[in-house]
């Protein structure tokens, strides 16, 4: 019956799918990497140093992150049990988009209100995230998930790259949008981001339709079988040393991309580039990513995807070298370049070398635990950064510190096979 439902959905049902990519990214680009930072330096931690503004920030994106890793196993259980994975994105995003409209009401000097709210913010886009991946099953045929998922991460940069042009607009020229100042349009920010994640998750809510469990499980059976699953998943993950070694490098090395991404801003503006600029460099990252995901694809294809990914590993290793030594202009918009060709072929290559080293029976299962270690990926890098600057007092060194993530990542990386040979019953050797 379930594989009915999945053939009867067409190319409207994947577009409504895909298009709550379109809307949620938004808030990535124009909130968690874009202005957020800069009016938190600007406005709501005025009477800091550049050093301790920085260990707010990440501070506040460790922590934001550790909350959900956290809760990732619950969510997951969930999401696995079926007949709640809209109604858990549906409810995650609202208070998602509800916190990030609220920000444009924090109170100028109120960081800490500020901190909180885009906690509850980033918790709320983070947590939807994990069931919109889960719905993939509701809206395509298995042999069409790869292309189908790769549209709606299409999609994502393409809309959070349309929004933060307007965004960039409204600062710019506030009076084209009936708004005073600089200052209030770039606070407006949050409300437009908001209402552009609402209104793009409606098609979602009215065009995708969920397919039902045949055995519908309780809240605490569905965390206790969630957690089972995890456990018998880690005790066979344990016996293939090519998969431990990935996931571990997975872990630091994503967790460096995802740091880079959050203090790029954050570090432009303590090197004194205006926030035009900042911004200018933001949206270059967003559309040089999208071709150069699908290019990374075919290079992957070419010479196999570790190869691929270490040449990728590599340009964020010269990027942080180079960021502690950056002074021009220039050099930024040319590491904002260099992430931006590497960038979303690192995620895509990732997740088709995993496939290459788990037990096609139990992908299901490994995938589980792949996004799990995702969610993990996220809490290491912004700490290392907020110690390192609270320690030194420098941005520059703060920035450095996410150095061995890419360093210890990529070794572990290199000591994994290039190709893995599998058994005859389709399990990855160990």
């Amino acid at each position: 019956m379930a594989s009915k439902q999945r053939t009867a959905h067409g190319r409207g049902t994947v577009l409504a799918w895909a298009l709550y990519d379109w809307g949620n990214s938004a808030f990535a680009t124009s909130v968690l990497v874009g202005f957020f930072p800069l009016i938190f330096n600007q406005y709501w931690s005025t009477d800091a140093s550049g050093a301790s503004t920085t260990t707010r920030l990440m501070t506040a994106n460790g922590v934001a992150s550790l909350v959900l890793a956290l809760c990732a196993p619950l969510l997951g259980a969930t999401a696995d049990s079926g007949g709640w994975r809209k109604r858990s994105l549906m409810t995650f995003a609202a208070c998602g988009a509800a916190a990030t409209a609220g920000l444009f009401f924090v109170p100028q000097g109120a960081w800490i209100v500020a901190v909180v709210v885009f906690g509850a913010a980033s918790v709320g886009f983070a947590a939807a995230n994990v069931f919109y991946d889960a719905m993939l099953i509701d809206v395509a045929r298995e042999e069409r998930f790869d292309r189908v998922s790769a549209f709606g991460y299409a999609l994502g940069y393409i809309g959070g790259g349309v929004l933060l042009a307007v965004n960039m607009a409204m600062v710019l020229k506030p009076e084209w949008f009936g708004l005073p100042d600089a200052e209030t349009a770039a606070r407006a920010v949050f409300l437009t981001v908001a209402g552009w994640w609402a209104i793009f998750t409606l098609p979602l809510v009215f065009g995708v339709r969920e397919q039902a469990p045949e055995r519908p499980r309780s809240l605490p059976a569905a965390v206790s079988h969630g957690l089972s699953q995890l456990m018998r998943t880690f005790r066979r993950i344990r016996q293939l040393r090519p998969v431990v070694l990935f996931l571990a490098a997975y872990w630091l090395y994503i967790d460096g991309v995802n740091t880079v991404m959050k203090v790029a801003v954050d570090f432009g503006y303590k090197l004194g580039f205006g926030q035009q600029d900042l911004l200018t460099a933001l949206l270059v990252v967003q559309f040089v990513s999208f071709p150069a995901a699908l290019g990374f694809g075919r290079l992957g294809e070419r010479m196999g995807p570790k190869r691929a990914l270490m040449i990728g590993l590599s340009v964020y290793v010269g990027v942080t070298l180079w960021a502690a030594f950056l002074d021009a202009l220039w050099e930024f918009y040319v590491l904002a370049c260099a992430v931006g060709l590497v960038q979303g072929g690192v995620f895509s290559l990732s997740r088709s070398y995993y496939a290459r080293l788990i037990p096609r029976e139990e992908a299901a299962e490994f995938y589980g635990f792949y996004n799990m270690v995702g969610k993990f990926a996220a809490v290491l890098g912004p700490f290392l950064v907020a110690g390192a600057a609270a320690l030194t007092g420098s941005t520059r060194t703060a920035v450095v510190a996410i150095l061995p993530l890419f360093l210890i990542g990529g070794a572990l990386l290199a000591a994994g096979p290039t190709k893995a040979p599998r058994k005859a019953d389709g399990g990855a050797n160990s």
